[in-house]
């Protein structure tokens, strides 16, 4: 006999924050977001001072996901250039998956606007996380000037999720050259 292990209001709210605003964005409701948690209002303040603490606790839960879903392990023995050529195959491979909606720490930041909000700058280091990782990679691999190529794969990668995450483009041919020239032009070979 199995016992199943009910998970606690807390994590039912989180993974409830996150597949709801995922899904519908960030707009959606409290009692949206308790119903579908199975979790009264009055346990998510108990538990979060607010739905904004809440949205921001659900988006640094997912953070160690996102980036184990993009970047290749630490001295996986690729090169620089193969090690920021792999995150962008994995957008690819993400963004045929039917429910990919885009990069959801973007989502975030364009559907806030408040920059101070907490998930705001939640989504905020996280995406400045990435691109410190595109200019590590660059530095180590010789880029002529890494901080341009960091900026422009994290232009790249945006765009990219975004347009994929409204299905007014498919990656496929489009992404790996459009990186590669940007990695040739800035001289990692």
């Amino acid at each position: 006999m199995t016992t199943e292990v009910k998970s606690s209001p807390r994590e039912r709210l989180l993974e409830a924050a996150a597949t709801l605003t995922y899904r519908d964005g960030v707009g959606i409701g409290v009692e949206a977001l308790c119903k579908a948690a199975g979790v009264s209002k009055r346990s998510m303040y108990q538990l979060f001072e607010s739905k904004d603490e809440l949205l921001a606790a659900s988006l640094k839960e997912r953070a160690s996901a996102f980036v184990a879903g993009l970047l290749p392990p630490a001295d996986d023995g690729r090169s620089h250039r193969e090690r920021i050529l792999h995150v962008f195959e994995q957008v690819q491979s993400q963004a045929g998956l039917p429910e990919f909606r885009g990069c959801r720490y973007l989502a975030v930041q364009i559907e806030l606007k408040n920059q101070s909000h907490p998930a705001s700058r939640v989504a905020h280091g996280i995406k400045a996380n990435l691109t410190g990782f595109f200019r590590a990679e660059a530095e180590q691999g010789g880029a002529s000037d890494p901080d341009l190529l960091a900026r422009q794969l994290i232009l790249v990668f945006d765009g990219a999720s975004a347009r994929a995450g409204i299905q007014a483009d498919n990656l496929n041919g489009l992404i790996a050259p459009t990186v590669a020239a940007l990695l040739d032009a800035a001289g990692m070979r």
